[in-house]
Formats: structure tokens, C-alpha cells, sequence
């Protein structure tokens, strides 16, 4: 008989399946259930032509803090993908990391919604808003 695996578990599972994320260096700081968050390191791999955080870069940990929330109320059995996001960039810095954390709002059978907000870290530990997304999911079987 299997156990059930914890919500950290199962962020932790999934990330690790996750080739750009593990690419940029994202990391796990937090999983509970209904909220994750994460981080992501400056580097040149995340940036824009005026080296601050690229908006892709910062909507796509937006987009995988929400979804991971939205993972650790889904069923057993089932994963989560994006079915829409809207996001507010406020920021784009430079140097230290950002973190995403993800919420969900509301958690359906059908739909799940989700909202992250996006911070920058500096050096000296000074936190500063970079965006803020709401995110509509849709649970799916697992196929791995």
C-alpha cells in the first residue's frame, strides 16, 4: 500500500521533472498546502538588454509558483496546467534572486485559481514588488 506524498513532496517530485526551471536554477524555499514559493537566481540566462530580470523570466516562475500551489490541492493522481495567466509587471532589477509565492484562491474540480506575487532580493536582503499574476488552471491525469 502507498501513502500518500506530502504537498513539499510533490513539488519537489515534479520540479525536478522540469528542464527550464532546473536550467535557470529555480529553487524550492517552501510548499504547503495551497502555497509555494520560489526562487530564481540573477544570471545572464535570465535577463534583458538592459540587465534586469527578463519578463519572461519573472512571469514564468510567476506561472510555476501558482501552478505548483495549485498541484498541492489537487487530487492524487493528477497534475495541473495553465490554462491562462494575467500579470502586472512593477519591476525589472538587477543582482540577487526574485521569489515567487503562489496561492490559490480557489481550488474546483474542474478549475483551480491561483495568484503569485513577485518580489526582488538584493544583496542586503531589501525586498522590492516585481509583479503580481492571477492564474487559471485545470487539473490532469499524471502520465509518467
Amino acid at each position: 500500500m502507498s501513502t500518500a506524498l506530502s504537498a513539499h513532496e510533490r513539488v519537489v517530485a515534479s520540479l525536478a521533472r522540469q528542464g527550464m526551471m532546473n536550467h535557470l536554477g529555480v529553487r524550492l524555499l517552501s510548499a504547503t498546502a495551497g502555497q509555494v514559493e520560489l526562487a530564481l537566481p540573477y544570471s545572464d540566462k535570465v535577463t534583458q538588454q538592459q540587465g534586469g530580470f527578463h519578463g519572461g523570466a519573472i512571469g514564468a516562475l510567476a506561472d510555476i509558483a501558482g501552478g505548483y500551489a495549485a498541484l498541492t490541492v489537487a487530487p492524487e493522481g493528477m497534475e495541473v496546467v495553465t490554462i491562462e495567466y494575467k500579470i502586472n509587471f512593477l519591476n525589472s532589477l538587477q543582482g540577487g534572486e526574485i521569489r515567487a509565492t503562489g496561492k490559490v484562491i480557489k481550488a474546483g474540480r474542474r478549475v483551480i485559481v491561483t495568484s503569485a506575487e513577485v518580489v526582488h532580493i538584493d544583496s542586503q536582503g531589501k525586498s522590492t514588488p516585481c509583479a503580481v499574476m492571477q492564474q487559471t488552471l485545470t487539473p490532469i491525469p499524471k502520465t509518467y
